[in-house]
């Protein structure tokens, strides 16, 4: 049984009570090639996507945003930088904060998803007019990506959600590269036959109407690790990981073979601070291999403005309230180290 609570606006008009200005709209659109010529190998750059495990205060979202600018600035030669602004958030026991978009102040336990499309939107844009940096966003609700697919520079698709025929569906008609991670339990037929369904055009219902797409060519990998059937973390970022993903997409004859290493979640046992390190030895391992260089296009890293992480009604500002993350000091050490090791 299903009980209304109250109507939810249109993703029109949200757009139109929080627009999204033509001026950033032209930026956008020259970040957009950017990280496409990435994805392709054309610009041999490293995409860089990071940001808090969730994005639950505007204030301190934008702060980090602004921060981590700064450091972008530095590294650009080497380094792209798209800040992870997640605000709808999975949960595997399907409790707790399940971010932005469902509770737009995390310290309430009221459910207000009409105030969280609103805030979440607003504060997307506020991210890009302040820091300049575009930004990631999970699309954990298909039928929701209306709300912010216009300001977005990069989408995701979790691993819960991998095979899930909706995400694949509606990924295929997404403009902007979509990284696909594999799932769960880390098998990469699984991860690699989603990629083909996000690549390929496909035809179906999506809200009221039937919908046609043309295929996403630059949906790749996100390897996150995987979970064995004991709970045990199993690492996918080793060289040869990454070397039989290659071979696999050869395989499959795949667009655009590309890998972004998520260097928290299972590769780092929810670890933040062995987020460093792994970006290490993997840049360490584009020197061994020029195909392993190839297929790796960047990293996704947890990071917030404090260390570690809190309970949702924590007053740390700057704090995870989900995942522990690197605070932004470390975080600018990290980016700094990994730009010199950086063959572009």
């Amino acid at each position: 049984m299903f009980e209304i609570i109250k109507p939810i606006m249109s993703a029109e008009k949200v757009r139109e009570l929080e627009p999204f200005p033509q001026e950033l709209k032209d930026r956008k659109a020259d970040a957009e090639r950017q990280i496409a010529d990435i994805i392709t190998g054309k610009d041999k750059r490293k995409l860089f996507i990071v940001g808090p495990c969730s994005a639950d205060n505007e204030d301190a979202v934008c702060d980090y945003a602004c921060r981590l600018s700064r450091i972008a600035e530095k590294v650009k030669d080497k380094i792209y930088i798209v800040v992870r602004v997640y605000t709808n958030k999975p949960r595997t026991r399907g409790e707790g904060y399940k971010g932005m978009f469902h509770s737009p102040d995390p310290h309430k336990t009221v459910t207000d998803i009409q105030g969280g499309i609103l805030a979440l939107r607003k504060m997307h844009i506020r991210v890009i007019k302040e820091s300049g940096l575009f930004a990631a966003d999970e699309m954990l609700y298909p039928d929701n990506l209306d709300y912010i697919s216009d300001v977005l520079g990069y989408i995701a698709v979790g691993a819960r959600s991998a095979e899930n025929q909706m995400h694949r569906l509606v990924a295929s008609g997404i403009d902007v590269p979509v990284g696909v991670k594999n799932p769960m339990n880390g098998s990469l037929p699984v991860l690699l036959n989603s990629i083909y369904a996000v690549q390929i055009p496909n035809e179906f219902k999506y809200g009221n109407v039937q919908v046609k797409t043309y295929g996403n060519a630059l949906a790749h990998a996100v390897l996150r690790g995987a979970v064995d059937v004991y709970g045990n973390n199993i690492p996918n970022y080793h060289y040869e990981d990454i070397m039989k993903l290659r071979d696999m997409y050869a395989e499959q004859g795949l667009k655009n073979p590309a890998a972004i290493i998520d260097t928290n979640h299972s590769n780092s046992g929810k670890r933040p601070f062995e987020q460093p390190r792994i970006i290490k030895e993997v840049l360490n391992n584009t020197h061994e291999s020029d195909d392993f260089d190839s297929i790796v296009k960047g990293f996704l890293v947890e990071s917030y403005i404090e260390d570690g992480n809190q309970p949702p009604n924590g007053g740390v500002y700057g704090r995870s309230i989900t995942d522990g993350c690197l605070g932004i000091a470390k975080t600018e050490d990290l980016i700094y180290r990994a730009a010199d090791r950086i063959n572009a």
